[in-house]
Formats: structure tokens, C-alpha cells, sequence
């Protein structure tokens, strides 16, 4: 399977990512919005519970993210959390609980650019709310400015909810210390490859380099006493995982794999059908462009896809 890193318009991609006037003009596509619909539930709420509804009724668990990032307003940073508050309650009409509901915050959606304590207040009463409605809480990881504040916050959360997941991603050189100083009881870390543009000082450049990192990671993570959540659609991320559960005797409950909405679907089912835990990562809402941008990055396929429905319109 192609892998994150393999896309040689990557880098290009993922700058186009940041760009207000390509998103302007993308979000006029109507071809766009077609293929947008593949990765992302809706841009309701209704729509992104429909999609969770069906993905429960298959067997599988969901972490929902109600897109966002890069906030700079207060208010917006508000409005994010009355969408989380508001998503939860609708949970409630589900039927279910933890393990099999979770949302994914970023707080850089929640105002960390305004104010480290601003993004810690707001996480804090999702969190809250969540603990109430039986629901997990996981914090996404955002490009590598971002994580000594990140962790930080999640370390303080952790004192008053400590089943508070967080994200680490494997193509960063940090992240094997950062696996075993999170990986003790009741930590939950998904571990993934990562999403972000970053620079040689800080980040592995070489796919062979990011799948050893990411095995290096994992058997750490597997071999601690925490949760894994093994965040991959790589078929060798997926059998070593099984690999290193095995060799740490653990239990096929104690740690689960993850994929995103509307990408191996058939995978997703086949995981299921064999009695693992599987969390499909379900995005919703409006402020789908930076996240539509760094599925076309990640893989080829994806982005191919895409042109060649552009050249079949014209």
C-alpha cells in the first residue's frame, strides 16, 4: 500500500493546504464537494450522526472531529465547543457508550494560537461533557510547532480525566521518547505516521524511515501498560501490530486500530469480522479544505482520483 511521504506533489499539496484563494476556488467545484463527500460524513450534524449511526450498526467504533484548525477568534473557538456539546447530546441517541464513542479535538481549533489557557478551558469542558455522556476524548496532533503545547495541556487534562487519548505521529524523531514517557496505565495514544509538511531538523523525509519509526513506536506502546491505538491503513503497520500484541500477551481488547472514514472500507469490515476493535476517524462540518487537501497528500491514489474525474468533466 502507498504510504504517506510516497506522493511526490506532497509538499506542494500540503502548502496548498494553507491557502485561502485555492480553497475559494476548489470549494466552487462541484466535482470537489463530490470527492470531499468520500472523506468527510457532511457538514451537519445530522449527516455526521446518520454516517456514525451506520458505522456502529457494522460493528465498528467512531472518533468524530468537527473540522477545524488555526483559529484565531475567540468566538470561533467557542462556536467549536458548542458544536462538540451539542454533537455529544446527540450521542445520546445512539445507544452507546465508551469504548464505542469518541470525539477528536484540535486545539488549535479551540484558540491555542490565541491563548495557550483559552485552548486548555475550552478542551476542559468537552472533556467534562464527555465524561458525563460516557464518551471518549482524544486530542489530534498538528504540525510540530504545536506539540511541547499540546502534551502539555494534555498532561493537565490527564489529572482530572485521565482515559484523555492524544495523538503522536511516527515521522517525527521525538516520538519514541514521547511513547514511552505517555505509555503507563490508562494512557491512550493513537499513533500514526503524520499529515504535516515538516522539516529534515525534526521529521524523517524517507517512507523507509517513517515505517521504522512507526514499528519502533508501536512495539514501545504495545509493551507499555496504556491503550495503543494504531492508527494506519498500511498493511504491514496492521500485521505488526498483531505481531507485537501477541508477543506483549495482550489481549484483543486492550488496543484497537484505526482508519479513516470512506478509505479501506472493506479492510475496516474484514478487522471486525475477526474480532478486533476498529475506530473509524469520522470528520464533519464546513472547514473540510485543509483536511480534503492532506487526504489528496497522503496517497496517489487519492489524487488521482481526483484529476481524472476533473479530465472525465471536461
Amino acid at each position: 500500500m502507498t504510504t504517506v511521504l510516497n506522493n511526490p506533489l506532497r509538499p506542494a499539496l500540503l502548502a496548498a493546504a494553507r491557502s485561502p484563494r485555492l480553497e475559494a476556488t476548489m470549494s466552487k467545484m462541484r466535482i470537489t464537494r463530490q470527492l470531499v463527500d468520500r472523506f468527510v460524513a457532511g457538514e451537519s450534524e445530522p449527516e455526521a450522526v446518520a454516517a456514525v449511526r451506520g458505522l456502529l450498526d457494522s460493528g465498528r467504533f467512531v472518533s468524530v472531529d468537527y473540522l477545524g484548525e488555526d483559529t484565531t477568534d475567540a468566538a470561533l473557538a467557542a462556536a467549536t465547543v458548542d458544536a462538540y456539546l451539542s454533537l455529544m447530546q446527540s450521542y445520546s441517541t445512539l445507544g452507546a457508550r465508551t469504548p464505542a464513542l469518541e470525539v477528536s479535538l484540535k486545539l488549535s481549533a479551540l484558540g491555542q494560537g490565541i491563548d495557550r489557557d483559552l485552548a486548555l478551558e475550552n478542551a476542559r469542558t468537552i472533556c467534562a461533557a464527555a465524561e458525563h455522556a460516557g464518551v471518549w476524548v482524544t486530542v489530534d496532533a498538528e504540525d510540530h510547532t504545536t506539540t511541547d503545547s499540546t502534551l502539555s495541556i494534555v498532561r493537565e487534562l490527564r489529572e482530572d480525566y485521565p482515559d484523555l487519548g492524544t495523538v503522536l505521529q511516527a515521522y517525527l524523531k521525538r516520538t519514541e521518547a514521547d511513547c514511552r514517557a505517555m505509555a503507563g496505565p490508562r494512557s491512550r495514544i493513537r499513533l500514526c505516521k503524520g499529515a504535516y509538511n515538516e522539516p529534515a531538523s525534526v521529521a524523517f523525509q524517507k517512507p523507509a524511515d517513517v515505517s521504522d519509526s512507526y514499528l519502533r513506536c508501536l512495539r514501545v506502546l504495545m509493551e507499555g501498560d496504556g491503550y495503543p491505538m494504531v492508527a494506519s491503513h498500511d498493511p504491514e503497520m496492521i500485521d505488526a501490530a498483531d505481531r507485537f500484541a501477541l508477543a506483549a500477551g495482550r489481549a484483543v481488547d486492550t488496543y484497537e486500530y484505526q482508519m479513516l472514514y470512506g478509505i479501506r472500507d472493506g479492510e475496516q469490515k474484514r478487522l471486525v469480522a475477526d474480532g478486533k476493535n476498529v475506530r473509524v476517524y469520522v470528520p464533519y462540518g464546513n472547514q473540510w479544505y485543509g483536511y480534503f487537501m492532506r487526504r489528496l497528500a497522503e496517497r496517489p491514489a487519492n489524487l488521482m482520483f481526483f484529476v481524472r474525474s476533473l479530465v472525465s468533466r471536461s
